[in-house]
């Protein structure tokens, strides 16, 4: 399954070390990450999942295939700056949020709207997201929402 890991595109290193924990167990269990592709969140559940060898898509802000972190292995340059937000979550079958402001709640909207099911790491309290308290229990969560086995 894809899942759409969305979140701070800045965040602290606690942060960013339970996100790369998020793409390692996303990538253990056979899952490929869709993000933005930049910075903060994105990078650190690239770092993961790639670490363990998983696939990673990120849907970039800008035109430049360039700008994506080194650990996207499929960048995708769409030049839609917050537009490309919907792409983000039309392209998992299931969203996890960690952390993040303003981007992120657009997301989380996005893909409510979008039946996609939500798993919250530490991110905006809103009806419809399953708060979680580990990588291993968003990713859980997700897969019992979509039907997928672990």
């Amino acid at each position: 399954m894809r899942v759409s890991v969305i979140g701070g595109s800045a965040v602290p290193p606690d942060t960013a070390a339970v996100t790369a924990e998020l793409g390692r167990t996303l990538a253990d269990r056979g899952h490929t990450v869709v993000c933005g592709g930049l910075g903060g969140v994105m990078e650190a559940v690239c770092r993961g999942a790639r670490a363990a060898g998983g696939e990673t898509i990120g849907i970039l802000p800008t035109d430049r295939r360039a700008d994506a972190n080194p650990h996207v292995s499929v960048p995708i340059a769409t030049g839609l700056g917050h537009a490309r937000n919907a792409l983000v979550v039309l392209n998992g079958d299931a969203a996890i949020a960690v952390d993040g402001s303003g981007g992120t709640l657009s997301e989380i909207g996005l893909a409510l709207a979008h039946g996609r099911p939500v798993a919250g790491l530490d991110t905006h309290d809103v009806d419809g997201v399953e708060a979680v308290g580990s990588p291993a229990a968003a990713v859980d969560y997700v897969e019992a929402a979509v039907g997928t086995d672990p």
